[in-house]
């Protein structure tokens, strides 16, 4: 199997749970990006409640989660392809589309580069500077899609936490349909955004064939376990992920979940406002400890270029597993190197402890 690059997600909490036998309570988790206020009650009733249901296979159309996801998002059931989480869908939409060049920024997501590669497609990297705090400038990027078949494009960016408008999104997608190039848009962060509407394509659905939009319900809903999230596509697009996929691709867990969660504004209301607080207070807390220089956070995961520690990432990684706080290390990342680390924005209490953590191993402030 020579030639395949196996990549490191952050997350892993069972492997270092069998490093150490010991268990989840005892480890402080800040390399996965997942709601800090975790699964909210409805959820876990519903969960309860649904248990029984599983003598039963689940509902291959999906029917009562896409309406749900059709009344929460305000689009078209019949454009709605539910996945087991949204790493599946790309899996499935490579594999239709076949596409022989594919464009993803970097540094980014790192299954949308896997998803193609395991199509059989060439990758092509439009590099991020550092220099303009890994902005995406449109203007270059639309230049770059000559021949090109598929561009990703992860809005809000993981690591990065950088935003593209929808204004200026729709200008590439404009490019795109002249080039014949499909405009993957990954929303999966942006359920966090308190002003979502400024930077959302699901608008532009109908009006673009060449826009598929994948958005992952895990993070915001504190579910990856469950796997699950949606795809939306013109009506060609959408008989194309329908046929790529298996019938039972989702759960009865995962649809019950899925259904309640959307429907549960007071949840939804209660994580954006505690996720724009604790992003701000962790991020400055940081910014005051010199030999770390946070990027401004988005949503809820922060970049840190970490060079003044005169340790590489997997040094630093390290250090902090024996205090059992789990960071992302993103030197895998294209276009990372090894000075730069990703935080999960977790509740203020655990944000208290890293901090603390950073000050006794980097000598205070």
């Amino acid at each position: 199997m020579s030639g395949l690059n196996v990549f490191e997600h952050g997350g892993n909490l069972y492997a270092k749970m069998r490093e150490t036998g010991g268990g989840l309570s005892e480890i402080l988790d800040f390399s996965a990006n997942i709601n800090p206020l975790g699964i909210s009650d409805k959820i876990r009733q519903t969960l309860h409640e649904s248990l029984e249901s599983i003598i039963h296979y689940p509902d291959a159309e999906g029917y009562a989660l896409k309406h749900a996801l059709s009344q929460h998002y305000q689009v078209d059931s019949a454009s709605i392809t539910i996945g087991n989480g949204a790493v599946e869908l790309m899996y499935i939409l490579c594999h239709m589309l076949a596409p022989n060049r594919v464009l993803v920024t970097a540094p980014t997501f790192s299954e949308y580069e896997s998803a193609a590669r395991a199509s059989g497609a060439n990758i092509e990297y439009f590099y991020l500077d550092e220099r303009d705090n890994f902005e995406i400038d449109i203007e270059k990027l639309m230049k770059s899609l000559t021949d090109i078949d598929v561009i990703f494009i992860c809005n809000p960016n993981n690591p990065t936490g950088t935003l593209l408008e929808n204004k200026k999104l729709e200008k590439l997608l404009e490019v795109a349909k002249i080039q014949d190039t499909y405009v993957v848009i990954d929303e999966s962060f942006i359920d966090f955004l308190p002003n979502a509407a400024t930077y959302t394509c699901r608008h532009l659905i109908a009006q673009y064939e060449n826009l598929i939009i994948l958005h992952s319900l895990t993070k915001f809903y504190a579910i990856p376990g469950l796997r699950l999230g949606f795809g939306l596509a013109s009506p060609k697009v959408t008989m194309m992920l329908h046929a790529g996929k298996d019938p039972w691709n989702v759960n009865t867990l995962a649809q019950n979940a899925g259904v309640v969660a959307l429907s549960d504004n007071d949840y939804q209301i209660l994580s954006r406002d505690y996720v724009a607080e604790a992003k701000i207070e962790l991020y400055n807390n940081l910014l005051a400890i010199k030999k770390l220089k946070p990027y401004s956070p988005s949503v809820n995961f922060i970049l840190i270029n970490i060079k003044e520690t005169a340790m590489t990432a997997k040094q630093l990684r390290n250090t902090m597993e024996n205090h059992n706080i789990l960071i992302r290390d993103c030197s895998n990342y294209p276009g990372l190197s090894s000075e730069y680390i990703r935080l999960a924005v977790k509740h203020k209490e655990q944000n208290h402890i890293l901090i603390d953590a950073f000050k006794k191993l980097l000598g205070g402030i």
